[in-house]
């Protein structure tokens, strides 16, 4: 003889784990399509990239040469960012003579579709490939990429997948559990669906790598990019920022754009 399970408790049972799964993708990403600055609100020419991740969903990005450059920085951005707030930081690395490429994940910007974990990691690759293409196609085109905050975790899986010139990871998480835990401790994390676990793939990491990180860090904790520096097999370099997430860089740490440029300018650190 079976056992009846009350149809009211399946509607509840499914009703809590369609709001978790709710609750975790908008904790995680916060897309927004408006674009508040172009590269030309700062005096950089640019041009308009439509690109195609492997299941077929098209993505834009900027593509922002510089004069001569034979370097190329790809920038992946936060959660709540799209190409539209990284404007002064295109001008700054494009500054140093490098190219730069600033891209959406899907669903903000002008990306289609809905971000998730595989899709900012597929992504990542398509925008690699724009990238390799503009090198003229070499399979180890000379590309540092920088991520910030869930960005890094991004760059952290591209940097595990390509070969990349160096690797620079600005206020970033160890993994989505141990982030959940910080904020929500009582709360049964295994069960987390997006995961990015940067703490497990950083050790596979070959190139070159700068971790930059501030005490002051109100949301993602200082020891999880002390922990991921660790984690990782060098060469690699660690540069403590001043201020809290939302207000930390070059700006307020000068030395972290000159890591940068010793990183992907000068020979491999040691």
């Amino acid at each position: 003889m079976g056992i009846a399970i009350p149809i009211g408790l399946v509607a509840a049972g499914a009703a809590l784990w369609g709001y978790a799964r709710w609750f975790e993708w908008h904790s995680l990403y916060h897309p927004r399509a408006e674009r508040l600055r172009t590269p030309r609100d700062a005096g950089l020419d640019y041009e308009d990239i439509a690109f195609v991740a492997e299941d077929a969903v098209l993505l834009h990005g900027w593509w922002i040469p510089a004069p001569g450059a034979t370097r190329t920085v790809l920038y992946c951005h936060g959660n709540g960012d799209n190409v539209g707030d990284l404007v002064d930081d295109a001008a700054v690395l494009h500054g140093r003579g490098w190219n730069v490429f600033l891209w959406d994940y899907r669903g903000y910007g002008r990306s289609r579709g809905r971000a998730s974990e595989k899709g900012t990691y597929r992504d990542a690759c398509a925008a690699y490939e724009v990238v390799r293409v503009r090198h003229d196609g070499v399979e180890n085109p000379p590309v540092a990429v920088i991520g910030r905050s869930l960005g890094g975790a991004v760059a952290v899986r591209l940097a595990q997948l390509k070969p990349v010139r160096a690797l620079v990871l600005e206020s970033t998480f160890t993994s989505v559990p141990d982030l959940s835990r910080v904020f929500y401790p009582r709360l049964p994390t295994r069960w987390i669906k997006y995961r990015y676990p940067s703490i497990d793939r950083i050790g596979d990491v070959r190139a070159p790598l700068l971790v930059a990180h501030s005490p002051d860090d109100e949301v993602i904790p200082f020891a999880q990019g002390r922990a991921l520096f660790e984690a990782a097999r060098g060469p690699k370099r660690f540069v403590q920022l001043a201020g809290p997430h939302e207000d930390v860089g070059w700006l307020r740490t000068p030395a972290y754009l000159d890591a940068i440029a010793d990183l992907i300018e000068g020979p491999p650190l040691k």
